[in-house]
């Protein structure tokens, strides 16, 4: 593995035009620092463009989203590479992912803060992830993986979870062969299916349709027991700059938590609202996703959250040759007890 990895992963991906030039609050020319608190009020008129696609399906079907005090413009993005890259464009100010991006993008010079997060309440039990492999691979289980060619995004929570994975099995990177290709769609699937690659980290979500289509050849899906469930809000710093933003980020931040709540709670009107008529699937697939997923966790305190960050951060950095960064300046602890408390109730 080497840095260049991690430099190709920055390549610039194609920025819907319709969404380009709609950064704009409500025209608030003071600079709010750091350290200021987070205006109660937002000011008429305030717009924040969204990556958050889920949670958009999530607050139509609760009611929640006329209710939101602020324009929004939803932006059809997902996952770090496209968040990134809007963020750079200047056409995003929220987006929602996992626990890489937010690191890569500093690593790549964009000043960007954590106002949200969510987990799972057993994510060994239920995990985002398995490690599947190719059919005729001959994997039976994880220490197999020795020797064999595994798929690898270095920008994305997929590739830290290879990370994770080879240290958990005191594998060296000289000890297997990975290769670089981003996890979009049905890449990881369809490299496992061309026997690309031998092994490569899916959805949970994919998993049962993956082993129905290709156990019979000797593919797998192993479960790696590491926990892989962060879920997180992420801004670019200058959108929190912007008083009247910053204030609007806050009230999206409470109904994140509260969307997390309706959506537990409503198990029923989320199979039929989002996995069916949203995303195709039929209602069985879409309860056996409900029930992969898990309970949620949205902490008020988010000590533990930083601290396994700075364990990531540390073994990325260990191997893809950058800087160590301290994980508590990627959180903007302003906003540390808000999605918690309105998932609560409170």
């Amino acid at each position: 593995m080497t840095a260049g990895l991690f430099r190709r992963a920055t390549r610039p991906l194609l920025i819907a035009a319709a969404i380009l030039g709609a950064i704009g609050g409500a025209g608030a020319t003071d600079i709010l620092s750091d350290t200021a608190p987070i205006p109660d009020k937002v000011a008429p008129g305030t717009r924040l463009v969204i990556g958050d696609p889920l949670i958009k399906v999530a607050l139509t079907l609760s009611g929640e989203l006329q209710k939101l005090p602020f324009k929004v413009e939803w932006a059809n993005i997902s996952g770090g590479p496209q968040t990134i890259e809007a963020f750079r464009a200047k056409a995003l100010d929220i987006g929602s992912v996992a626990d890489i991006p937010p690191i890569h993008a500093q690593w790549t010079g964009l000043d960007v803060k954590i106002v949200a997060a969510k987990f799972r309440l057993d994510p060994i039990a239920n995990p985002i992830y398995v490690i599947a492999t190719a059919p005729g691979s001959g994997i039976a289980r994880l220490e197999d993986l020795k020797g064999r060619k595994i798929a690898f995004s270095p920008g994305q929570a997929q590739g830290a979870l290879v990370l994770r994975v080879l240290k958990k099995l005191g594998l060296k990177h000289s000890d297997v062969q990975l290769v670089e290709l981003p996890s979009v769609g049905d890449a990881y699937v369809n490299a496992l299916a061309s026997k690309l690659v031998d092994a490569a980290p899916i959805a949970e979500a994919n998993k049962q349709r993956f082993v129905q289509n290709y156990a019979r050849d000797g593919a797998r899906a192993l479960p790696h027991g590491l926990r892989d469930d962060p879920a997180y809000l992420y801004v670019v710093k200058s959108s929190l700059q912007d008083p009247d933003k910053a204030a609007a980020i806050r009230e999206y931040v409470k109904a994140w938590g509260r969307a997390a709540k309706w959506i537990d709670s409503h198990p029923e009107e989320w199979v039929k609202g989002y996995y069916v008529k949203d995303q195709g699937l039929k209602e069985d697939a879409g309860r056996f996703l409900i029930e992969s997923n898990g309970r949620p966790d949205v902490p008020l305190d988010w000590s533990a959250a930083i601290e396994r960050q700075q364990e990531t951060i540390d073994l990325l950095a260990a191997e893809l040759r950058q800087p160590v960064l301290k994980a508590q300046t990627l959180f903007d602890r302003r906003f540390e007890r808000v999605a918690g408390a309105a998932y609560q109730g409170e």
